[in-house]
């Protein structure tokens, strides 16, 4: 991701629904998980997640491959390391949890990430997992933010269970509003990621939570989460 769509991000996650959103679910596979260790926010960005992990007890390290979002994410007062993904600078079996929302899609060799990712997890560890779905959906808006691939249901699957990692969930999300992102995907000529109006935010942010209560996540969606183990 550019450095200006690093920047951008950084001023608006914190209120955006995209992402206000996505710091509420990762809170909540926090809550049910054990007790909070060592912990790899990969592909962290400005480190919206990190700060989740580090919120919720977790002794994180922010991982990103970006100049710009190490910057920003040292500016927070966050550990931080400048590193591929694909070649993780940790030792075998250190993690208790890692972390990896929308950055797989932006690696070419993504079964070398998922590798590593299983490498640096203690047996039992667990990796939770985001990345933007199906190739349906792909527009000017992924080739802006640099992504290489959308990915679907069976194509995540076989990449992490190859990688030796045993699925626990799997599920889509943001699927009440996926007609109208493939409806303002089709008219994008670059990164949809705008600052919105107040009320607007505010109506998404209420649309999205509603699918915590919803019987929604096996229906298509935008985005597709993991949750996932190294076996003991």
């Amino acid at each position: 991701m550019e450095a200006t769509e690093i920047r951008k991000l950084a001023a608006l996650e914190d209120r955006h629904w995209w992402y206000y959103e996505r710091r509420v679910l990762l809170a909540r596979a926090l809550r049910k998980l054990g007790t909070p260790g060592a912990a790899l926010d990969i592909g962290a960005a400005g480190g919206g997640n990190t700060r989740v992990l580090r919120a919720h007890g977790w002794q994180p390290v922010a991982l990103e491959y970006g100049e710009e979002g190490a910057s920003v994410a040292r500016e927070r007062g966050l550990s931080v390391i400048r590193a591929d993904a694909r070649h993780l600078p940790v030792p075998a079996a250190r993690l208790d949890l890692v972390t990896a929302f929308d950055v797989l899609e932006h690696i070419d060799e993504d079964h070398e990430a998922a590798a590593e990712i299983r490498r640096v997890l203690r047996p039992g560890g667990t990796v939770l997992i985001a990345v933007p779905a199906d190739m349906k959906l792909w527009s000017a808006h992924d080739e802006a933010v640099g992504h290489v691939r959308r990915y679907d249901r069976a194509g995540l699957l076989d990449l992490v269970e190859k990688a030796g990692l045993v699925v626990d969930e799997l599920w889509s999300w943001n699927v009440l509003l996926r007609p109208v992102a493939a409806w303002r995907r089709r008219k994008s000529t670059g990164s949809d990621l705008d600052d919105l109006a107040t009320p607007v935010n505010l109506g998404l942010r209420a649309v999205i939570a509603a699918e915590r209560y919803l019987p929604v996540k096996s229906l298509p969606g935008v985005s597709l989460m993991m949750r996932a183990h190294r076996p003991a």
